[in-house]
C-alpha cells in the first residue's frame, strides 16, 4: 500500500508537468484568442448584453478573424473574414464538413438523420441527392409554382381587404408556413381556431425557440442530465411527440395501400415513393423521412418570412430605393393584374435589393456549426479534430475591408459586381458555402422574389401616422432565426396607376 502511495506522489507532479507542457504546446499552435478560465473557459467573454453574432463579431476585431475559444469543454474555432473563410473552404471542405451533435438538434431530427446535422459521409450524401434531385431540383420548385401563386393571391387579398396598418412581420410567418406546408403536406394545416396562427406555425413558434437556445449540454456534454432538472427535456420532449405524431399521420396516410395515386406529389409522397424503392441506396425509415421533412420547416419557414420583413424595413428606411424597385416591376408587368413568376428575371435591381438586404440581415447570421474530422493547419495555425466551428456570416457581410460603408442599405453597391449569394464568394454567404451549403436556396429565393414583387407592385406603402423612418425599430431578437424584435406594421394604400 506504501508504495502505491509513494507511485502515486510521484505521478501526480510528472502528470501535472506533462499537461502543463501540452498546454502551453497547444496555445503557441492554436490560432489566436482570449485567455480562458478553468472548466468555463471564454464562456464569460461573451457579453450577454447583445446577440451572439455580435459578440463575437466584437472579440474576433480584437483577436482577428481565424480567433479560437474553449466554449465550456468544446474547442471553437470563429470565422469572422472573406479571406479566412476562402483559405479553409477552398484547401479544407472536406475536414470542415463535419457537424457537431448538439442537443435539442439530435432529438428533433431523429439522431441527427436529417440533411442539416447527418454526420458528414456516406448517408448524409445519399440523403442529401435525395433533396437535391427529389426534393429540391429546379424541376421539384417549379413544379410548386401555382402553390406559391396561390398564396400570394391570398396575401395580397388580406392587404386590399384590410383597413389600419397591416402587420407584414406576421403575414409574411402566415405565407411562407402555408406554402411550405402546402408544398410538404399538399394542404394547409389549420387548427380552426380563432388566432390565425394554424396548429403547424404555433408548433414550428416553440420548437425554433428550443432549438435557438443555449443549452448546457452544447458545451459541456457531460452534463446533459441536467435538462432532466431544468425542464429541458420535458419540454422538449412535449413539442417532439406532438411533431412526430404530426408527421407519422402524413406518412401512414401515404402508406395506405387504398389511398389513390394522387394527381400531383407533395414532398411526403416522394419520400413515401422513394422508401417503397429497393433501388435505392439507403433503405428510408420513417424516422428518416421525418428527420428529412424537418429541415424543409425549419430551413424554410422562419428564414424566408424574416428576409421578406428585413427587406421591407430596409425599403421604407431608404424612399429611393424602394421607388427606384417600383418603378422598375410596374415598367416590366404594366398592364398584368400581379407579378408572375415568367416576369422574376426582368427584374433585376429587385434582384439587387434582396441581395442587399441578405447582407445585412443574413437570416442565420451564425451559420449552422460545424466540427473538423481530423487535424489540420490553416494559416500556420493547428486546428484540432472535434474543434466547433462558427462562420460568422453577418460579420463576413459587413467588413469594411471588402464592403464601402458595409452598415449603409445600398442596392447599388452591386451594380457593377459579380458577388452573389450563392456560395462562390466568400464576402457573401448567407446560404453557407460549400458542401455542406443550403440546398433549398432555390426554393426560398424564388418565394421571397415572387412575393416581395407582389408587395411592390401592388400597393404604397407607408409608415403608420406619426411614425418616421428613423423611428423603425432595427433592433434584432435572439433566436435561430434574426427577426425584428419589433414587427414591422406598414400602411398599404393602392397605386395611382399601373
Amino acid at each position: 500500500m506504501a508504495s502505491e502511495i509513494l507511485w502515486l506522489l510521484l505521478l501526480i507532479p510528472a502528470t501535472s508537468f506533462l499537461l502543463l507542457f501540452f498546454i502551453k504546446h497547444d496555445k503557441r499552435s492554436l490560432p489566436p484568442g482570449p485567455k480562458k478560465l478553468p472548466l468555463i473557459g471564454n464562456l464569460h467573454q461573451l457579453d450577454g448584453s447583445c446577440l451572439p453574432h455580435l459578440s463575437l463579431e466584437r472579440l474576433s476585431n480584437q483577436y482577428g478573424p481565424l480567433m479560437f475559444l474553449q466554449l465550456g469543454s468544446v474547442p471553437t474555432l470563429v470565422i469572422s473574414s472573406a479571406d479566412v473563410a476562402r483559405d479553409i473552404f477552398k484547401s479544407h471542405d472536406v475536414i470542415f464538413s463535419g457537424r457537431p451533435d448538439l442537443f435539442a438538434a439530435n432529438r428533433f431530427n431523429y439522431g441527427c438523420k436529417n440533411i442539416s446535422f447527418a454526420p458528414y459521409g456516406d448517408y448524409w450524401r445519399e440523403v442529401r441527392k435525395i433533396a437535391i434531385l427529389e426534393l429540391l431540383s429546379s424541376k421539384r420548385v417549379q413544379t410548386f409554382q401555382a402553390v406559391r401563386s396561390e398564396e400570394v393571391d391570398s396575401m395580397l387579398q388580406f392587404i386590399t381587404l384590410s383597413s389600419g396598418p397591416i402587420n407584414l412581420s406576421k403575414l409574411t410567418v402566415l405565407l411562407t408556413n402555408n406554402i411550405v406546408c402546402r408544398v410538404t403536406f399538399g394542404k394547409k394545416l389549420d387548427d380552426g381556431g380563432d388566432s390565425g396562427a394554424s396548429r403547424f406555425e404555433k408548433l414550428m413558434h416553440e420548437i425554433q425557440a428550443i432549438l435557438g437556445s443555449p443549452n448546457v449540454a452544447d458545451f459541456f456534454p457531460w452534463m446533459e442530465w441536467i435538462n432532466k432538472f431544468n425542464g429541458r427535456d420535458k419540454s422538449l420532449e412535449k413539442y417532439f411527440r406532438e411533431l412526430d405524431k404530426l408527421l407519422d399521420e402524413e406518412i401512414q396516410e401515404r402508406q395506405d395501400l387504398k389511398r389513390p395515386e394522387p394527381e400531383h406529389e407533395d414532398l411526403v409522397d416522394v419520400l413515401v415513393r422513394l422508401q417503397k424503392d429497393s433501388s435505392q441506396a439507403i433503405a428510408l425509415t420513417n424516422d428518416h423521412i421525418k428527420a428529412v421533412l424537418n429541415d424543409m420547416f425549419f430551413a424554410g419557414t422562419d428564414t424566408s418570412s424574416a428576409t421578406l420583413a428585413w427587406t421591407m424595413t430596409e425599403l421604407v428606411r431608404n424612399p429611393s430605393a424602394m421607388k427606384r424597385a417600383q418603378n422598375e416591376v410596374r415598367e416590366v408587368v404594366k398592364g398584368k393584374e400581379k407579378v408572375g413568376e415568367d416576369d422574376l428575371s426582368k427584374l433585376m435591381y429587385l434582384k439587387l435589393v434582396l441581395k442587399e438586404a441578405l447582407r445585412l440581415h443574413p437570416p442565420g447570421p451564425l451559420l449552422v456549426p460545424r466540427e473538423t474530422t481530423q487535424d489540420c493547419t490553416v494559416g500556420g495555425y493547428t486546428i484540432p479534430s472535434k474543434t466547433r466551428v462558427i462562420i460568422n456570416a453577418k460579420a463576413i457581410a459587413t467588413n469594411p475591408k471588402h464592403w464601402e460603408n458595409p452598415l449603409e442599405f445600398r442596392p447599388e453597391r452591386f451594380l457593377n459586381s459579380s458577388i452573389d449569394f450563392k456560395g462562390q464568394h466568400f464576402e457573401l454567404i448567407p446560404f453557407g458555402v460549400g458542401r455542406r451549403g443550403c440546398p433549398g436556396m432555390n426554393f426560398a429565393i424564388q418565394l421571397v422574389e415572387l412575393a416581395l414583387a407582389n408587395l411592390l407592385y401592388c400597393f404604397d406603402w407607408k409608415l403608420p401616422a406619426g411614425m418616421r423612418s428613423e423611428d423603425l425599430d432595427m433592433e434584432e431578437a435572439f433566436g435561430l432565426t434574426i427577426h425584428k424584435k419589433t414587427h414591422l406594421c406598414l400602411v398599404a394604400t393602392a397605386p395611382a396607376t399601373l
